[in-house]
This record gives C-alpha cells, sequence and structure tokens, in this order.
C-alpha cells in the first residue's frame, strides 16, 4: 500500500482545505464522476465539471448538494451508497448502471461515506472497479487496525483495490491526532488517491511527503503528516 509515484504529475481539485484531493493529470476521457457522500463543500466536482466530467452525486442525509452550478449540469440521488437497494440506499453497480449508458467508458470515484466504504466496496463489481480510472476514498476508523475484526474487512478491501489500481497519494485527514501504539502511528482518518494499472507506464516508490499540494482538512487543528511507516 505504499503510494507510488507514476508519469503523470498530481493536481489538486476542489479547495486548498477540506473536501479537495490529489488525482493523476490523467483526466482526459474520463465520462462522469461519481461523488457518493455530499458535504457542505463540493468545490470537488465543480472541478472535475470544469475538466468536462459530468457529475453524479448521492447522500440521503441531504436535500441538495450545495454545488455552484446549474441544476442541469448535476444529477444528484437521495439515497447512501451501500451494498442493497432500496429506498434508503443504493449499490454503486446500480447506480452507474441508471445512470450512464455506456459500458466501457472510463469513470472515476469520489467516496466519502463515514465508514460504509467498506461494504460498499466489497460489494462493488469487479467490472465496475475496472471502469475507475481514478479512485479517491477516504477511510475512516483506521485507529481499529489493532482490531482483528476491523483489519481483515480493511486488508480484504484493500487486496480487491490493488488487483486493478495502484496507490499513489495518501493524506491523513487532521480532524483526529495521530494514534501511537506499539511504535507505530496510524492517522484515524485518511484519504486515498488510487490509479489503474493499465494507465501506468512508470513506477518509482514515493519517499517524500507531504505532497506541496497537501493541505490541512481543518485549518484550526495542528497539522498532522503521513507517518514514515507508511511510505519508507
Amino acid at each position: 500500500m505504499h503510494p507510488f509515484i507514476t508519469q503523470n504529475n498530481l493536481i489538486r481539485l476542489g479547495s486548498n482545505g477540506d473536501g479537495g484531493y490529489l488525482v493523476p493529470d490523467d483526466l482526459v476521457g474520463i465520462e462522469a464522476c461519481f461523488s457518493p457522500g455530499v458535504d457542505q463543500i463540493s468545490e470537488f466536482e465543480s472541478d472535475c465539471f470544469k475538466k468536462g466530467l459530468k457529475i453524479f452525486l448521492a447522500d440521503y442525509s441531504i436535500e441538495k448538494p450545495n454545488l455552484n452550478l446549474p441544476s442541469d449540469c448535476f444529477n444528484f440521488i437521495k439515497k447512501f451508497v451501500g451494498c442493497t437497494n432500496n429506498d434508503i440506499y443504493i449499490t454503486m453497480d446500480t447506480w452507474v448502471s441508471n445512470k450512464i449508458n455506456s459500458t466501457n467508458s472510463d469513470l472515476l470515484l469520489q467516496m466519502d461515506i463515514e465508514g460504509v466504504e467498506f461494504e460498499s466496496i466489497i460489494n462493488m463489481s469487479d467490472n465496475l472497479m475496472e471502469r475507475f480510472r481514478i479512485l479517491i476514498i477516504e477511510f475512516h476508523d483506521l485507529n481499529r487496525l489493532w482490531d482483528p475484526k476491523y483489519f481483515n474487512t480493511f486488508e480484504i478491501v484493500i487486496n480487491k483495490i490493488l488487483q486493478t489500481h495502484i496507490c499513489v497519494h495518501i493524506h491523513p485527514n487532521n480532524c483526529f491526532k495521530i494514534l501511537t501504539q506499539f511504535g507505530i502511528e496510524i492517522p484515524r482518518v485518511a484519504e486515498f488517491t488510487f490509479y489503474r494499472k493499465d494507465r501506468i507506464t512508470h513506477l518509482e516508490k514515493n519517499l517524500k511527503f507531504p505532497h506541496n499540494l497537501d493541505f490541512d482538512n481543518v485549518k484550526s487543528n495542528k497539522s498532522i503528516y503521513l507517518p514514515s511507516a507508511w511510505y519508507s
């Protein structure tokens, strides 16, 4: 899970704070951005729209997204993304198939769904996983990696992603302090960027963090950085 440098530099989409993410500069040809988990800040989706991507958002907890775009420039459904389909939840496969006519175009996923990312990714078909050129996933409760049940679930999810993608960036969210246990530092919440393997022509380990485009999620909190054990 060490982050790697590829032939494409990382660029920042979204705000210089919470809601901004680093992605490989390889967006041309991606048809759409699917963004489950809608916060008060939607600058990432706005930047994706400016890059020519269709925008799809989902969140049951709000009535409409705070997106500075005309309503006909994005599509919002009032549902949580999860592992089943009902009045409240929708699976990623159902959501994508309902919104995109093509079956093989490249997509981008930006997922921040407060812990439900695990079951949602496990439930995702291999075919859909392979369509996402870029995955941006915020993983929660990483401090529970010492819990065998949590660790096993996390390992299943990461192994599934690493079948088709490479980790190219990790950014700890400074909403919480870093946990140190048995001499190992673990950020409680972190944003991971993954890049599909078939797009990569150059690969080397990244040994320098933070990236110069990284910014604190919470400006009033103390800055935290990716511990060296995660990349050295």
